[in-house]
């Protein structure tokens, strides 16, 4: 797994003016009036809501690093809209205007899940409908992203293997350097040993979101239902069940792993493997203490008994 290193870390943070934010935008959108917000969530991008239907996304400089790429970005979203049932921002126009890197993009209508509360049926459906969309987006064609060498990630089953055993040694020592408190019978270790020898040598490997958890996965405010999915910046190859361990409660896995098998479903190799991406993400909400660490520890029981 590549390690995250800033290539920039002291380089000015601009919030642009509404001036030069206006002037790129309209290049691809001419008629656009006013920049409306802008969001300040700290992440590697910047984005800049113009009118009610565009967004500018913009590098912040001191925020480079190589697993993020705005490029990236578009190349997938473009490969996307090639499935119009696909619901994901549509890329108007990307580029450089001095030294920034933007890309002009449709606004996905709605509000991520992590800032709204839905029933828990809307939740359910909402969920079901990101399962169906990331099975269609694993199922597109992986030539043209492995041939556009934009994409990092695993190549074989050796590189699948280390990111999980890497992913679970930062939850082991996070667990021990938080003295977070642990209820299993098994220690962590163990746990993880049991996980790991159930992993099977599976050559599935897609282009992948990377996190379409909570924050990404977008709802209709009015409705609860499901509006899209945004940010693929973080794009990498890899496994696809990897794509499915963003949620840390179990009957929210569950209910995206419906919808993933809804049209056509899934072999062994491939519920193998999303067992071991649950182990994950109940070891994670736990070492996080997660509001969902209660029904992890729960749910990590059964799975280890099952093991």
């Amino acid at each position: 797994m590549a390690k995250d290193i800033y290539l920039q870390p002291n380089a000015p943070d601009p919030i642009h003016s509404h001036e030069v934010v206006l002037d790129i935008v309209r290049k691809y959108v001419p008629d656009v009036k006013a920049v409306t917000k802008v969001d300040e969530s700290g992440g590697e991008a910047r984005t800049y809501a113009v009118d009610d239907h565009i967004i500018l996304k913009v590098q912040r400089p001191q925020q480079l690093r190589p697993r993020t790429s705005l490029e990236k970005e578009v190349f997938f979203l473009n490969q996307l809209a090639l499935d119009k049932h696909i619901q994901v921002p549509k890329v108007l126009g990307y580029g450089r205007e001095h030294d920034i890197e933007y890309t002009v993009m449709t606004r996905i209508p709605g509000i991520a899940i992590v800032n709204t509360t839905l029933s828990r049926n809307s939740r359910k459906e909402t969920l079901y409908t990101l399962g169906q969309t990331l099975r269609s987006i694993h199922s597109m064609s992986q030539e043209p992203f492995i041939e556009s060498n934009q994409f990092p990630g695993d190549s074989n089953f050796e590189e699948v293997k280390s990111r999980f055993e890497e992913s679970f040694q930062g939850i082991i020592t996070r667990i021990y350097d938080k003295q977070v408190r642990w209820s299993l019978k098994f220690t962590p270790e163990q746990v993880v040993e049991k996980a790991l020898s159930k992993l099977p040598h599976s050559r599935e490997r897609v282009a992948l979101h990377s996190n379409p958890g909570p924050t990404h996965t977008f709802v209709d405010s009015s409705t609860g239902r499901f509006s899209g999915l945004i940010d693929f910046g973080d794009a990498y190859i890899s496994h696809p069940a990897w794509d499915l361990w963003r949620w840390n409660l179990p009957e929210d896995r569950q209910a995206v792993l419906n919808g993933y098998t809804s049209s056509y479903p899934v072999d062994d190799l491939f519920l193998d493997t999303w067992t071991v991406v649950m182990v994950l993400s109940d070891m994670m909400a736990i070492a996080y203490q997660m509001h969902s660490n209660v029904e992890s520890e729960e749910d990590l029981n059964i799975l280890v008994k099952q093991m």
